[in-house]
């Protein structure tokens, strides 16, 4: 007897290619591994047996596979309608068995992983009668009837590991193998598979041009499904100040700030590397081409499974810290795995692609670097990205559409006396001695009146360009965010940044009352102290996984100015550990304090009793993990969600808020809520509930 192997079932209608996935699955695994392969119709007893051949199966040949040892079974003789001879399957490494109910409930148990294949009725019924030529169509719709009754007791589906929509064009075995290196069970088996993921080979290209980056963006990846552009939509704060700022106070202010909006990244999940994953209450849906795979557990032990190791080297004269990997947002009710409440969200509570190839701007170089993962297509795609450069040079009409001409009608989710009294709930539990800061908020939502998301961000960031703004499309589901504010920095290297941002001023057109007000706003105790407040929080989420010592602040309530606000940002600086892990650093100050309040965990409770609803993406962060282990996310604010699922009417949802302490005032939280809301609302052409 042999040691157990792992047994892969690949189930599906009729016609849905199972048998050549199989084959072609069997034979890119004896690459690495011996495999066995078992396929069910040489076993069914006639165009009758379905029921009857899942139970042969179950007993006479998964069941001693599973021992590990050699399965002896009574064949089927389709030309003479009786049994045939019998025949043995011998245990291997990993057995794949294939066909209708091969993960049959019976055989679940006895199974490692299940792939579940589907396609159309129709495509399924031509591929079974071309592969079997007519001694199958006199039977198709007896065959047809059994496998509907058996689905409608034992839905195989709901409990696929892999769903695979087999369009018939090759790339299911190649889509089928990459997922399956994502299933814990199997792991150890696949440990060859993993490495050959990390073992990745980088082409870069620079071109010196500084193209338009909403021209290219809707060039490269206007038509994408997936797309993330993290956009630095106040780039020109760098051409204007540059490294000359660094002289007094504001100057050293403007300098920090234009070092945040260096890059522009554009990226879909386009290529031989391409995938995306989706996370909802525990649950994570990553996508690999054709196949789906779903993988319960919580999703920072995911992102620490793909991310976090070095396995790529920055090309010479080449800046960044991005060197391609997973972009897109962390939505707020994550929160559930950094000692949060589990708390049900309408938006997926992550969304990532993986990008194996994308652009990159940098703008105080003037010049955009192009980098690709080797694969078949590499070359191609680096072709095309250069012309499309080459060709955003000149801005096109993409960069200046005009503002959305239909206007929403947002509601809140509380009214104004009912904020008010939200305020005065969180400065009682504050005089309680639950909380120091609450940082509460609430949400404006709309039906969609029919906006386009690219014109709405292209007007978005027209009008209120920030560092880490950016726009996130995954299906129907868009993110177009202008947000000012930093969550986490970590470099290839372990430097740790957060730069919370707690104290806001509106602009003024009178360059006269303008500066009235940012002085306002740098001398106020109030806004210090939350902004202090929220600085200590940070130093002790830095400081689980930095080095003792390291963790410093750089700058205390420094004022920034926006073109629609003022911001009081300091900086907390730490130095991770070497060998930390990486997500969990990232989950350790997940979320943003700025968006909590203090201390965190008891805040997050009465927050949710005080709000009443999720906040979604609102609150989370924006932004990237790269093969390098960097990472540098963007807190959710000023973010507008359009959100078209295909289950609920279309949707628009606008998240605000701020800092209550013991010393605020009513009427100026909600003041400082609408303030927030301006930026957003004024380019929509809307009004404030």
């Amino acid at each position: 007897m042999t040691p157990a192997p792992v047994i892969i079932a690949v189930d599906g209608r009729s016609g849905a290619g199972k048998t050549t996935l199989a084959i072609e699955l069997a034979t890119r695994l004896r690459a690495h591994h011996k495999v066995s392969l078992f396929h069910l119709e040489d076993i069914y007893p006639g165009w009758n047996g379905l029921f009857a051949g899942i139970d042969r199966y179950v007993a006479t040949v998964l069941g001693p596979l599973r021992n590990g040892e050699r399965a002896e079974w009574v064949s089927w003789d389709w030309a003479r309608h009786y049994d045939g001879d019998t025949r043995i399957t011998q245990p291997a490494e990993i057995v794949i068995v294939e066909g209708v109910g091969a993960a049959s409930q019976a055989a679940r148990p006895l199974v490692d992983a299940v792939i579940w294949v589907e396609s159309s009725e129709g495509d399924r019924r031509r591929r079974a009668l071309d592969r079997d030529g007519g001694t199958y169509e006199p039977y198709w719709q007896t065959w047809a009837d059994q496998e509907r009754e058996w689905l409608a007791q034992d839905p195989v589906r709901q409990h696929a590991d892999v769903v695979v929509s087999n369009a018939a064009d090759g790339t299911a075995p190649s889509d089928v193998l990459q997922a399956l290196t994502y299933l814990p069970a199997l792991a150890p088996v696949m440990a060859p598979e993993v490495s050959a993921r990390r073992g990745l080979r980088l082409h870069s290209v620079r071109i010196e041009a500084l193209p338009d980056a909403a021209t290219l963006f809707d060039s490269l990846y206007g038509e994408s499904t997936n797309a993330v552009w993290l956009d630095s939509s106040n780039a020109d704060v760098y051409h204007r100040y540059g490294r000359e700022a660094g002289h007094g106070t504001e100057n050293a202010s403007v300098a920090v700030a234009a070092e945040r909006c260096r890059f522009s990244i554009l990226a879909d999940d386009g290529g031989a590397f391409g995938q995306s994953v989706q996370h909802a209450s525990g649950m994570s849906r990553v996508t690999v081409g054709c196949a789906t795979v779903t993988l319960s557990g919580p999703f920072f032990r995911w992102l620490d499974r793909v991310w976090g190791l070095r396995t790529l080297r920055a090309p010479d004269g080449y800046e960044s810290s991005f060197l391609l990997g997973w972009l897109g947002y962390l939505g707020y009710e994550l929160k559930r795995e950094t000692g949060g409440s589990d708390v049900v969200s309408p938006t997926p509570d992550a969304a990532l692609l993986f990008a194996g190839r994308a652009v990159v701007i940098d703008h105080a170089e003037r010049c955009a670097w192009l980098l690709a993962l080797d694969a078949p297509d590499t070359g191609d795609w680096l072709e095309a990205a250069r012309e499309a450069v080459r060709a955003a040079v000149v801005p096109s009409q993409a960069a200046a559409q005009p503002a959305p001409s239909a206007v929403p009608h947002f509601s809140a989710r509380d009214t104004e006396p009912g904020y008010k009294a939200k305020v005065a709930a969180a400065q009682q539990e504050i005089s309680e001695g639950n909380t120091y800061e609450v940082c509460l908020t609430t949400t404006l939502t709309a039906d969609d009146p029919g906006l386009d998301p690219w014109a709405t961000y292209l007007a978005l960031r027209k009008r209120n360009p920030a560092p880490f703004a950016s726009y996130l499309k995954f299906g129907g589901l868009t993110v177009a965010s202008t947000s000012p504010e930093r969550f986490l920095r970590i470099e290839s290297g372990g430097g740790m940044r957060a730069e919370p941002i707690k104290g806001t001023r509106r602009r003024d057109r009178d360059p006269f009352r303008d500066v009235e007000l940012r002085a306002d706003l740098e001398s106020s105790l109030k806004d210090r102290a939350e902004n202090i407040m929220i600085v200590d929080l940070l130093r002790n989420d830095l400081s689980h996984f930095a080095v003792p010592g390291s963790v410093t602040v750089s700058r205390l309530c420094a004022i920034e100015s926006y073109a629609t606000v003022h911001q009081m940002v300091s900086t907390i600086d730490a130095q991770l550990q070497p060998g930390a892990p990486r997500a969990e650093a990232v989950a350790a100050a997940f979320p943003a304090g700025s968006m909590t309040g203090a201390p965190k965990i008891s805040t997050m409770d009465i927050l949710d009793r005080l709000e009443g609803g999720p906040r979604g993406v609102y609150s989370g962060a924006i932004g990237y993990f790269s093969l390098n282990a960097a990472t540098d996310l963007a807190v959710v604010i000023r973010t507008l969600v359009m959100n078209d699922d295909g289950e609920r009417p279309p949707s628009l949802s606008l998240g605000v808020g701020g800092a209550v302490t013991s010393d605020s005032e009513v009427q100026a939280e909600y003041d400082e809520i609408r303030t927030k809301a301006h930026g957003v609302l004024s380019t929509l052409g809307a009004e404030f509930p």
